[in-house]
């Protein structure tokens, strides 16, 4: 194995992925298992982690899990340290709501965003980091989204809870930092995911083409390399902040969207 081969491996680790049954999540889970992880794709669509996981092979573990239940997150990290040591831990996990402006947001929708965007990510957060700092090494990557930097209509909460993952992400470098652990987030900018089909969904269930190629293509034209990102395009992002070769990284953002976005 050459120098390069060696600082993005992730051989002999144990990774967890939450929202790994499909979009960013599902690909992550992939690459980091080719890079050489055992991975436990934690999910609530159940059927969907276990199809991940059969795609991926017996390196793959799929696990029912609500990020929002505190209980579960902790029972997750100790199936993980139990595999031998728990190296990476991805919060990917993430819902959104149709568009709506402030005055319009109904509590539900609220506490829904909140509790998967916002809470899911604290609770994984604190897990791994309760496992890893005795440990002396680790990575927690979360994931943020362009959303974040940038003020739009219509997308108050999910933008907000998307801002506080970046400040989670911060306070957590600065309390593990001394203990081994590093701690980034991905922010993707317009991803071909499961996640954005409501824009271009009918009532029926079914997609609309023509809605989808003008939105996809608005989506490309805002970005300085012309096209929208795919989920691999991700992927490799979390893979960096994974392996070795960003040893020296922590509390960063990193912006994965083809320049959309350059706060």
């Amino acid at each position: 194995m050459s120098e390069i081969e060696t600082l993005y491996s992730l051989s002999g680790r144990v990774a967890v992925v939450t929202g790994a049954a499909s979009g960013i999540g599902r690909e992550t889970a992939r690459l980091f298992a080719r890079a050489g992880a055992r991975i436990i794709l934690a999910d609530r669509d159940e059927q969907g982690a276990k199809a991940a996981a059969h795609e991926i092979g017996a390196a793959a573990e799929p696990v029912y899990l609500d990020v929002a239940d505190r209980e579960q997150v902790n029972r997750l990290a100790e199936r993980a340290q139990a595999l031998g040591s728990l190296d990476v831990w991805a919060n990917v996990a993430g819902v959104i709501a149709a568009p709506a402006p402030v005055v319009d947001v109904d509590e539900a929708t609220l506490d829904r965003l909140i509790a998967v965007n916002l809470k899911g990510v604290y609770w994984g957060c604190a897990a791994a980091a309760r496992v890893m700092a005795p440990q002396g090494k680790g990575s927690i990557i979360n994931i943020s989204s362009a959303g974040a930097d940038i003020p739009a209509p219509g997308i108050s909460v999910y933008a907000l809870t998307k801002a506080a993952v970046n400040m989670i992400t911060r306070s957590l470098a600065t309390e593990v930092g001394a203990q081994g652990v590093r701690v980034n987030t991905v922010s993707p900018g317009f991803v071909d995911t499961p996640m954005v089909t409501y824009r271009f969904r009918r009532p029926d269930g079914s997609i609309d083409e023509d809605v989808r190629t003008q939105v996809f293509n608005e989506r490309a034209a805002k970005a300085v390399l012309g096209r929208i990102a795919e989920p691999s395009d991700i992927a490799m992002a979390l893979l960096f902040l994974a392996s070795d070769a960003s040893r020296f990284v922590t509390g960063q953002v990193l912006r994965v969207n083809g320049g959309s976005v350059m706060p």
